[in-house]
């Protein structure tokens, strides 16, 4: 099944802070598409569910410091925040 996808407000905000041309840009879209398609994470991604205020979302690596925080919510695909290590867990 093939999952909608939905920003949240913050993720739009956190994404203008990433480069449109890039190495960056291409793997969080390729991560998108397999999200979208249902298709598992290879393990170089590390892909996790979240504990305490995330509880009941998932977070992976699009690269060792760019975080992408996710949920999937019946046919959805909510991107909830992008960013670093740092500017994610204040």
């Amino acid at each position: 099944m093939i999952l909608t996808v939905h920003f949240s407000s913050k993720f739009k905000k956190d994404l203008k802070r990433i480069p449109e041309e890039g190495s960056e840009s291409e793997q969080m879209q390729s991560v998108v598409n397999r999200l979208k398609n249902g298709e598992k994470l290879p393990e170089k991604f590390r892909d996790h569910k979240l504990k305490g205020k995330y509880a009941h979302h998932r977070e992976c690596h699009i690269n060792p410091d760019l975080l992408l925080i996710y949920k999937i919510d019946e046919a959805k695909l909510i991107l909830v925040r992008t960013g670093t290590h740092s500017e994610l867990f204040k």
